[in-house]
């Protein structure tokens, strides 16, 4: 006997509060790597800083990737219809990819004129540079924790992505810094440290990059999440009265929340109707006890007792 039950037409990438929160995060992002841009820019050509610069330019693509992330929430936010019946979810995934790529290039672009600023002789940066990249760390750092929090709090990887991009600022900035420092601190000789800072920022920059990417191909390719997430799940199944066995369990990640395929086996002698409401009990369960899970499949099964098991059987789990 099958009886599928389908969770209702709701976005399957979160509520609307939670993907309003990371919008409102990339917009108060997208703000201060304008200012920050600006000022880096005019300190870095005044004071002859390389570093601070490539740091200007790394917050453009900052930018870019703050307007891909709002997209992608925006995106994502809309509700299943029709034409996409399972939602717009993956448009976070995709967004998280297209900023990891930006981070590519910047790094690549990045190291490539570092190494050319090596190579040519030129003068010392201005010391006022080092009070910028201070004030650009604090506000950087601060923001990679806050936008952090609320990519936690919604699940959303587009909103962590862009929180990578906060803290790959403020990494490349102290890496400038420190650059800067040993440039003026060694005096004459030593000009070329400040555009080693810059290539050692294009190197983590280029390392978070690689790692965003990695995450976004194997959320767009339905990677099964953590054990953690799916020992939950079955663990709720297997709770509800009636539940026998879970013979499979797929679940995958769709924006914010996570779509779940479900096999339960139950009584064979249970009346229709009466799978039907125990399928139903299942899906509810799970969505009210893993707050996560968005959307729920129920499939309702025969239960198949071992061979030589025992009258009443016991409550197993079979996972594929």
């Amino acid at each position: 006997m099958s009886a599928p039950i389908i969770a209702a037409p709701t976005p399957l990438n979160g509520t609307p509060a939670l993907n309003a929160r990371g919008i409102r995060a990339a917009q108060l992002g997208l703000l201060v790597n304008a200012v920050l841009t600006v000022v880096k820019l005019l300190a870095g050509i005044v004071g002859n800083s390389y570093a601070l610069i490539a740091d200007a330019f790394e917050s453009m693509f900052d930018i870019l990737g703050s307007f891909v992330i709002w997209g992608g929430l925006s995106i994502a936010s809309r509700s299943p219809n029709a034409e996409y019946p399972f939602g717009f979810g993956r448009a976070e995934a995709l967004a998280s990819a297209i900023v990891a790529l930006m981070l590519l290039g910047a790094a690549l672009g990045i190291g490539i004129e570092a190494v050319r600023e090596i190579l040519t002789p030129h003068h010392a940066p201005a010391p006022f540079t080092l009070a910028v990249l201070v004030g650009v760390i604090v506000i950087k750092y601060a923001m990679a924790k806050r936008v952090d929090a609320i990519g936690a709090n919604t699940g959303s990887s587009a909103v962590k992505a862009d929180a990578v991009h906060h803290l790959s600022d403020a990494i490349t900035s102290a890496a400038a810094f420190i650059g800067i420092s040993v440039a003026l601190w060694k005096g004459p000789g030593y000009e070329s440290a400040d555009d080693y800072g810059a290539l050692i920022g294009a190197a983590v920059i280029l390392f978070n990059g690689v790692r965003l990417l990695n995450e976004a191909v194997h959320e767009l390719m339905d990677r099964t999440p953590s054990p953690a997430v799916v020992d939950q799940i079955a663990r709720t199944a297997c709770d509800v009265p009636g539940v026998l066995a879970i013979e499979k369990l797929k679940v995958r990640k769709v924006g914010a929340g996570f779509w779940v395929e479900i096999h339960v086996q139950a009584d064979p002698a249970m009346p229709l109707a009466s799978a039907h409401a125990l399928g139903g009990a299942v899906k509810y369960t799970i969505k009210d006890r893993v707050p996560s899970v968005t959307a729920v499949l129920v499939h309702m099964e025969p239960f198949d007792a071992p061979v030589g098991g025992p009258a009443e059987p016991a409550v197993r789990t079979r996972l594929s």
